[in-house]
């Protein structure tokens, strides 16, 4: 492989690495993109979309409401923000360089905020830094999420590079290994299984004949590599966990070594001759069983659980096809929006029962994170108007009234939802739900989204009660500037 196809790998793998992995256009057995329309907007790069230009460091934040005094922790989000943009035309959104936004709470004070780029060697090039030591192989300034690990702060990407480690106050420390024993790549969306101490990881890549289940002990180490193996070399971005079991969904996105050489963006495609099915594999080893399934494109899981012989798993899904960059736009084309669905996986009997939980359209679905991989009830999810019609083609985006901005909270128990509607122009990110101290109750805690704030031209950190879900904001917390729609976040508690 030359080094120019090279680089077209990793840029394929590191735009798929975001909100819900994506496919590119033109190869054999894959479904044509439609043809873009002629047109000078770049929906990616405006309004809810846009990059911020500045790393902001503010005191004190005003508050409207009261941060409740149990909330001693830092809320942080990673995002593609695109830094030096030359020509839009050549850029994607999930290409862009990572900047996490982070909330420093304690004693009812909302103390900080403070958004930082991932300094990666290109980032630190761009910004005429310093790169300490040696440029690590497939090297990007990671985007997709952000995560607590043992006293880490850890941002991640999936198919190629290695997580970037952040301090207190989101200065990058440097790539991080897991002392040494991480050999390849890693996910955006690894599950934490807490009553085991285990990280959990399906990890691909372009150039592999498998995909690998990874586990990382309790003492910070990959003690366990399982390859498993996939024709096509599909992208899977997600997967789920079950107290017993891996969840690998391997649908038809597969990766287009044609585009690459041609230095396609993201050399992705719909595959309509790779088999959409879901494999179960023992967590202790054993061998994978298939199930095949109706095609859809899945982009994120809420959470999977184990009930008798059936594994029951909750995720949003899109209709199939799913394209890159359909219009020309800069980011996604999806044939419906993203729904929620539960997939239902009959052991016993060999089958995959499926079914529609919400069709109204929603992304990032979250739990209780101590549930992760065991029985839950309730999940939280995102609407954004400004997303789902940037998702959508020119000539197929329905009328403005057809979506709304609003936090969504599941109860998958009584089959009910709650709403919590938002302005016009106020675009929610995704809700992360943080436990109250000392309680033991699921739902007994807050949901915390970023959303803009229109009357502001800014963002709010809004906290709302997770128990009186469509009432008033607990607090709102004002930041000096946006934060762009990006991907996924994580609660970091005090130790």
């Amino acid at each position: 492989m030359t080094d120019h196809t090279r680089r077209n790998v990793l840029r394929g793998a590191a735009a798929i690495a975001a909100a819900g992995g994506l496919v590119g256009a033109g190869a054999r057995a894959a479904v044509a993109a439609p043809q873009a329309p002629t047109t000078h907007r770049f929906p990616f790069l405006e309004g809810a979309f846009a990059p911020v230009t500045e790393e902001l460091t503010a005191f004190d934040l005003p508050v409207t409401g009261r941060v409740p005094h149990d909330l001693n922790g830092r809320y942080l989000r990673n995002g593609p923000n695109v830094l030096g943009l030359e020509d839009p035309r050549a850029h994607h959104w999930m290409l862009g360089d990572g900047m996490v936004h982070g909330v420093r709470l304690r004693g009812g004070r909302a103390e900080w905020y403070r958004n930082r780029w991932v300094r990666s060697s290109q980032v630190a090039k761009k910004l005429g830094e310093p790169y300490p030591g040696p440029v690590p192989p497939d090297d990007f300034p990671c985007n997709t999420h952000v995560i607590p690990y043992r006293g880490r702060v850890l941002t991640l990407q999936e198919s190629g590079p290695l997580p970037y480690e952040l301090d207190d106050e989101l200065g990058t420390v440097g790539t991080y290994d897991f002392r040494g024993t991480l050999k390849g790549p890693l996910t955006a969306h690894t599950k934490f299984d807490l009553h085991a101490g285990e990280l959990h990881a399906i990890a691909y890549y372009p150039t592999w004949d498998h995909v690998r289940h990874l586990v990382v002990d309790p003492a910070g180490r990959v003690s366990r590599t399982t390859k498993i193996p996939v024709a096509d070399a599909p992208m899977i971005h997600d997967f789920a966990l079950t107290e017993h079991h891996v969840v690998i969904l391997d649908m038809p996105v597969t990766f287009d070594p044609a585009g690459a050489e041609r230095g396609d963006i993201v050399p992705y495609v719909w595959n309509d001759r790779h088999p959409a099915r879901v494999g179960v594999l023992p967590r202790k080893g054993g061998a994978v069983r298939w199930f095949e399934v109706d095609p859809v494109y899945y982009s994120h899981t809420l959470n999977a659980y184990e009930e008798g012989s059936e594994i029951v798993v909750d995720m949003t899904n899109f209709d199939a096809p799913f394209f890159v960059a359909g219009k020309g736009s800069g980011g996604p084309y999806g044939a419906s929006t993203p729904r929620l669905d539960r997939w239902t996986i009959d052991l016993r009997h060999g089958r995959v029962r499926t079914r529609t939980l919400d069709d109204r359209p929603q992304e990032f679905p979250r739990v209780n994170e101590a549930l992760v991989s065991r029985r839950h009830r309730y999940g939280y999810s995102a609407a954004s108007a400004e997303m789902a019609q940037a998702y959508m083609t020119v000539d197929g985006n329905p009328p403005d009234r057809a979506f709304s901005n609003a936090l969504i909270k599941q109860d998958l128990l009584r089959g009910t939802t709650q709403v919590h509607r938002l302005p016009r122009g106020a675009a929610a990110s995704e809700a992360v739900f943080v436990p109250r101290e000392h309680s033991t109750a699921e739902d007994d805690g807050y949901a915390i989204a970023y959303v803009h704030n229109p009357d502001r031209g800014a963002s709010d950190l809004v906290i709302l009660a997770a128990q009186d879900f469509t009432g008033e904001p607990v607090a709102r917390i004002h930041l000096p500037g946006r934060v762009p729609l990006g991907f996924h976040g994580s609660w970091i508690p005090d130790a």
